[in-house]
C-alpha cells in the first residue's frame, strides 16, 4: 500500500538527509592523548565528505565530569578541554559547512551535572532556598525523613539504586539517572530561558539543529506522587505540559532555520506524533525500526507503522541501526536474538559475525531505501562488531547500577580504526585510548577498506551516492516470496531484500543499481541480500 508523503520545501534538507553521529571521545585522537576530539574530528572531515553524508550529529561535548560520557553537562557555553576549545568548535562547524555537511549539537534538558553553577549554588543555599527551587529537592518520608520522598525507578533499565539521593542537610534531590545528573524543574521560568539562551546560543555559531536527549522526561507531576498510586497521566513521562516548552523551541529555532530532532521513546503512537505537529519538533528517532528483529514481516510491520505515524503531522520518519546506546549491528544481527532489549543485555552471548555482517550489509540498503532521513553511527560504515570490554575497564554507569550484570555500552563506543599500520589502528594516540580497542581491531581499518571494492565502507559510500535515484516519493509495497521485502518508490528505483532461507528469483528490471552482495550462479538473490533496482 502506497504511503502519502507530504511536498518537501526546498530548504527542508533534513527530511531526507543522511547524518552521521560522532561520538567524540572515540572518534579520532588529535593530540595523542588517548581521548577522541575537535582536531582529530576536523582531520577525518574529507572521509566523512567522501561518505557522503549532509550532516554531523555530534553527542555532548560541553564541559562535564564525564560520569555519563558526556550527559551529565557542566557548562553549555564551553567545549570540554579534553575535546578543544569553542573556537575549535566553531572552526568545526564552519569547516564542515564550507564541505557541504551541517552541525547538529546535543542538549540534554532533563538535567545537568551535579557540577553546574546551578547546582552547587543549591546545595550551598540550603533548604527551602530560591536556588534549590530549579531542581526538584524535597524532605524525606518516613518518622525522620530517611525514607526517598517517592517511588519513580531509575531510567538506566535493570538499575535497582534510588532516584533520590538525600543531602547531610535532611533535603532529598531527584536524579532519574545517576546522583551525578540532578533533574531540572522545568516549571520555572528560568529553566526555561536558560535553555532558550542555549539554543540560541548555538544557532548564532552556526549549528543547523539540536537532538534533544530523553526528550519525553523533562515535565513533572508537581506533586511528585508515588507511581504505583499515580493515575494517569504518568507522573514524569509525555506530560503535556511538554508541548509548550517544544512550541517556545521551535519559535527559537524557525528564526534561524534549523531543526530539532528528539529522542522520543513511547509506545503509543498518538501521543509519538503530537511532539511531531508543525509547530513542534521537525523529526524523532524510531526506536520501534532499530529495536526490530531480522524478520521480514516483523520489519514491514515497523515500517508500515512509522509511515503511518508520521503521516497525519507530514513528518518525515527517521531510520536508524545503531548509536551509542545501542548493540552494533553486525553483533546484533549475528545472534539468535537479533531484537535489542536493554533488559536483555548480557555477557558472553554467542555472535555469528559473518552471519551478522551480511545481514547488516542487506540492512544498511534497507534502510537507505526508505523514505525519510537516515542515522548513521560512527564506525557502522566499517562494519566493526560490539567490543568485549574487560569488566575492570568498563566505564558506563549503566553496568554499574545494574550490580554488574549489565555489559553496558561501551563495547559500541571502542575507538575507531583508521590505519592498519599505525599504532591503536591509527585512531592517532601515543597511549592507549580511554578503551581498548580489541585485538584484530585494524582489520576493519579504514584505509585497508577504502580502496576495497567488497569492503563495507565501499558499500555505504555508494548506498549513500545511489540514494538520490529513490526520489522523494511515497514507498509501494511490491508482491513478493515469504520472507522477502519488495518495494517501489520514485522513478522506478526498487529495493528487494531477501530474508528468507533460500534464494528468490528478481522482480522485472532493467538495472542493478546496487547489491549488498553477489547475486547467485543462477542470478537470483541470496538469502541475507539486498539489491536495488531500476524498473
Amino acid at each position: 500500500m502506497a504511503q502519502p508523503t507530504p511536498a518537501r520545501a526546498t530548504d527542508d534538507w533534513w527530511r531526507s538527509a543522511v547524518i552521521y553521529q560522532v561520538y567524540v571521545r572515540s572518534f579520532a585522537d588529535g593530540d595523542g592523548d588517548g581521548t577522541g576530539d575537535l582536531a582529530g574530528v576536523r582531520a577525518k572531515l574529507p572521509h566523512l565528505a567522501e561518505l557522503g553524508v549532509d550532516a554531523l550529529w555530534f553527542n555532548p561535548w560541553y564541559v562535564s565530569p564525564m560520569k555519563d560520557g558526556g550527559y551529565d553537562v557542566a557548562d553549555y557555553r564551553a567545549v570540554d578541554p579534553a575535546f578543544g576549545t569553542l573556537a575549535e568548535a566553531e572552526k568545526l562547524i564552519s569547516e564542515a559547512r564550507e564541505l557541504g555537511i551541517r552541525t547538529i549539537v546535543d542538549i540534554v534538558p532533563n538535567h545537568v551535572s551535579d557540577q553546574h553553577p546551578w547546582f552547587r549554588a543549591a546545595l550551598a543555599a540550603g533548604p527551602g532556598s530560591p536556588e534549590r527551587e530549579l531542581f526538584h529537592f524535597r524532605p524525606g518520608r518516613g518518622a525522620n525523613g530517611e525514607l526517598p520522598p517517592n517511588d519513580w525507578p531509575s531510567q538506566f533499565v535493570g538499575s535497582t539504586e534510588p532516584v533520590w539521593t538525600r543531602l547531610p542537610d535532611g533535603d532529598w534531590y531527584l536524579h532519574l539517572f545517576t546522583p551525578e545528573q540532578p533533574d531540572l524543574n522545568w516549571a520555572h521560568p528560568a529553566v526555561r530561558r536558560e535553555h532558550e539562551d542555549i539554543l540560541r546560543f548555538w544557532f548564532e555559531r552556526g549549528v543547523a539543529g539540536v537532538r534533544i536527549d530523553s526528550a519525553a522526561l523533562l515535565a513533572k507531576d508537581p506533586q511528585l506522587p508515588d507511581l504505583a498510586a499515580a493515575p494517569d497521566p504518568h507522573p514524569f513521562v509525555d506530560r503535556d505540559e511538554l508541548h509548550a516548552i517544544y512550541r517556545s523551541w521551535r519559535t527559537v529555532a524557525d528564526s534561524y532555520d534549523a531543526m530539532f530532532v528528539g529522542e522520543v521513546w513511547l509506545p503509543d503512537a498518538e501521543r509519538f506524533a503530537r511532539y511531531l505537529r508543525p509547530d513542534e519538533l521537525h523529526t524523532a528517532f524510531n526506536f520501534a525500526f532499530l529495536s526490530c528483529p531480522w524478520d521480514a514481516t516483523r520489519l514491514r510491520a515497523a515500517i508500515d507503522s512509522t509511515l503511518a505515524e508520521h503521516a497525519p503531522v507530514g513528518a518525515p520518519a527517521t531510520w536508524v541501526l545503531c548509536n551509542h546506546d545501542i548493540t552494533r549491528t553486525v553483533t546484533r544481527y549475528g545472534r539468535e536474538d537479533t531484537g535489542f532489549d536493554f533488559a536483555a543485555k548480557e555477557f558472553g552471548t554467542p555472535t555469528d559475525l559473518a552471519l551478522g555482517t551480511r545481514r547488516a550489509r542487506a540492512a544498511a540498503l534497507l534502510s537507505l531505501a526508505l523514505p525519510g532521513s537516515v542515522y548513521l553511527y560512527q564506525g557502522e560504515e566499517l562494519g566493526l562488531p560490539e567490543a568485549d570490554i574487560p569488566r575492570e575497564r568498563i566505564e558506563d554507569p549503566m553496568h554499574f547500577r545494574s550490580g554488574g550484570t549489565d555489559p553496558g555500552r561501551d563495547g559500541c563506543r571502542v575507538p575507531l580504526p583508521w590505519a592498519a599500520a599505525e599504532p591503536y589502528a591509527g585512531f592517532g594516540s601515543r597511549e592507549e585510548p580511554w578503551l581498548p580497542q580489541p585485538a584484530g581491531w585494524e582489520a576493519y581499518a579504514a584505509d585497508r577498506q577504502r580502496d576495497d571494492p567488497h569492503s563495507m565502507l565501499t558499500l555505504y559510500r555508494e548506498a549513500v551516492a545511489a540514494r538520490p535515484a529513490f526520489g522523494e516519493g511515497p514507498l509501494t509495497w511490491l508482491p513478493a516470496p515469504e520472507g522477502v521485502l519488495a518495494f517501489a518508490r520514485a522513478d522506478g528505483a526498487l529495493c528487494v531484500v531477501n530474508l528468507s532461507t533460500a534464494s528468490v528469483g528478481l522482480p522485472a528490471h532493467s538495472e542493478l543499481l546496487l547489491g549488498s552482495g553477489p547475486l547467485d550462479d543462477e542470478g537470483r538473490l541470496p538469502q541475507d541480500t539486498a539489491v536495488w533496482l531500476r524498473a
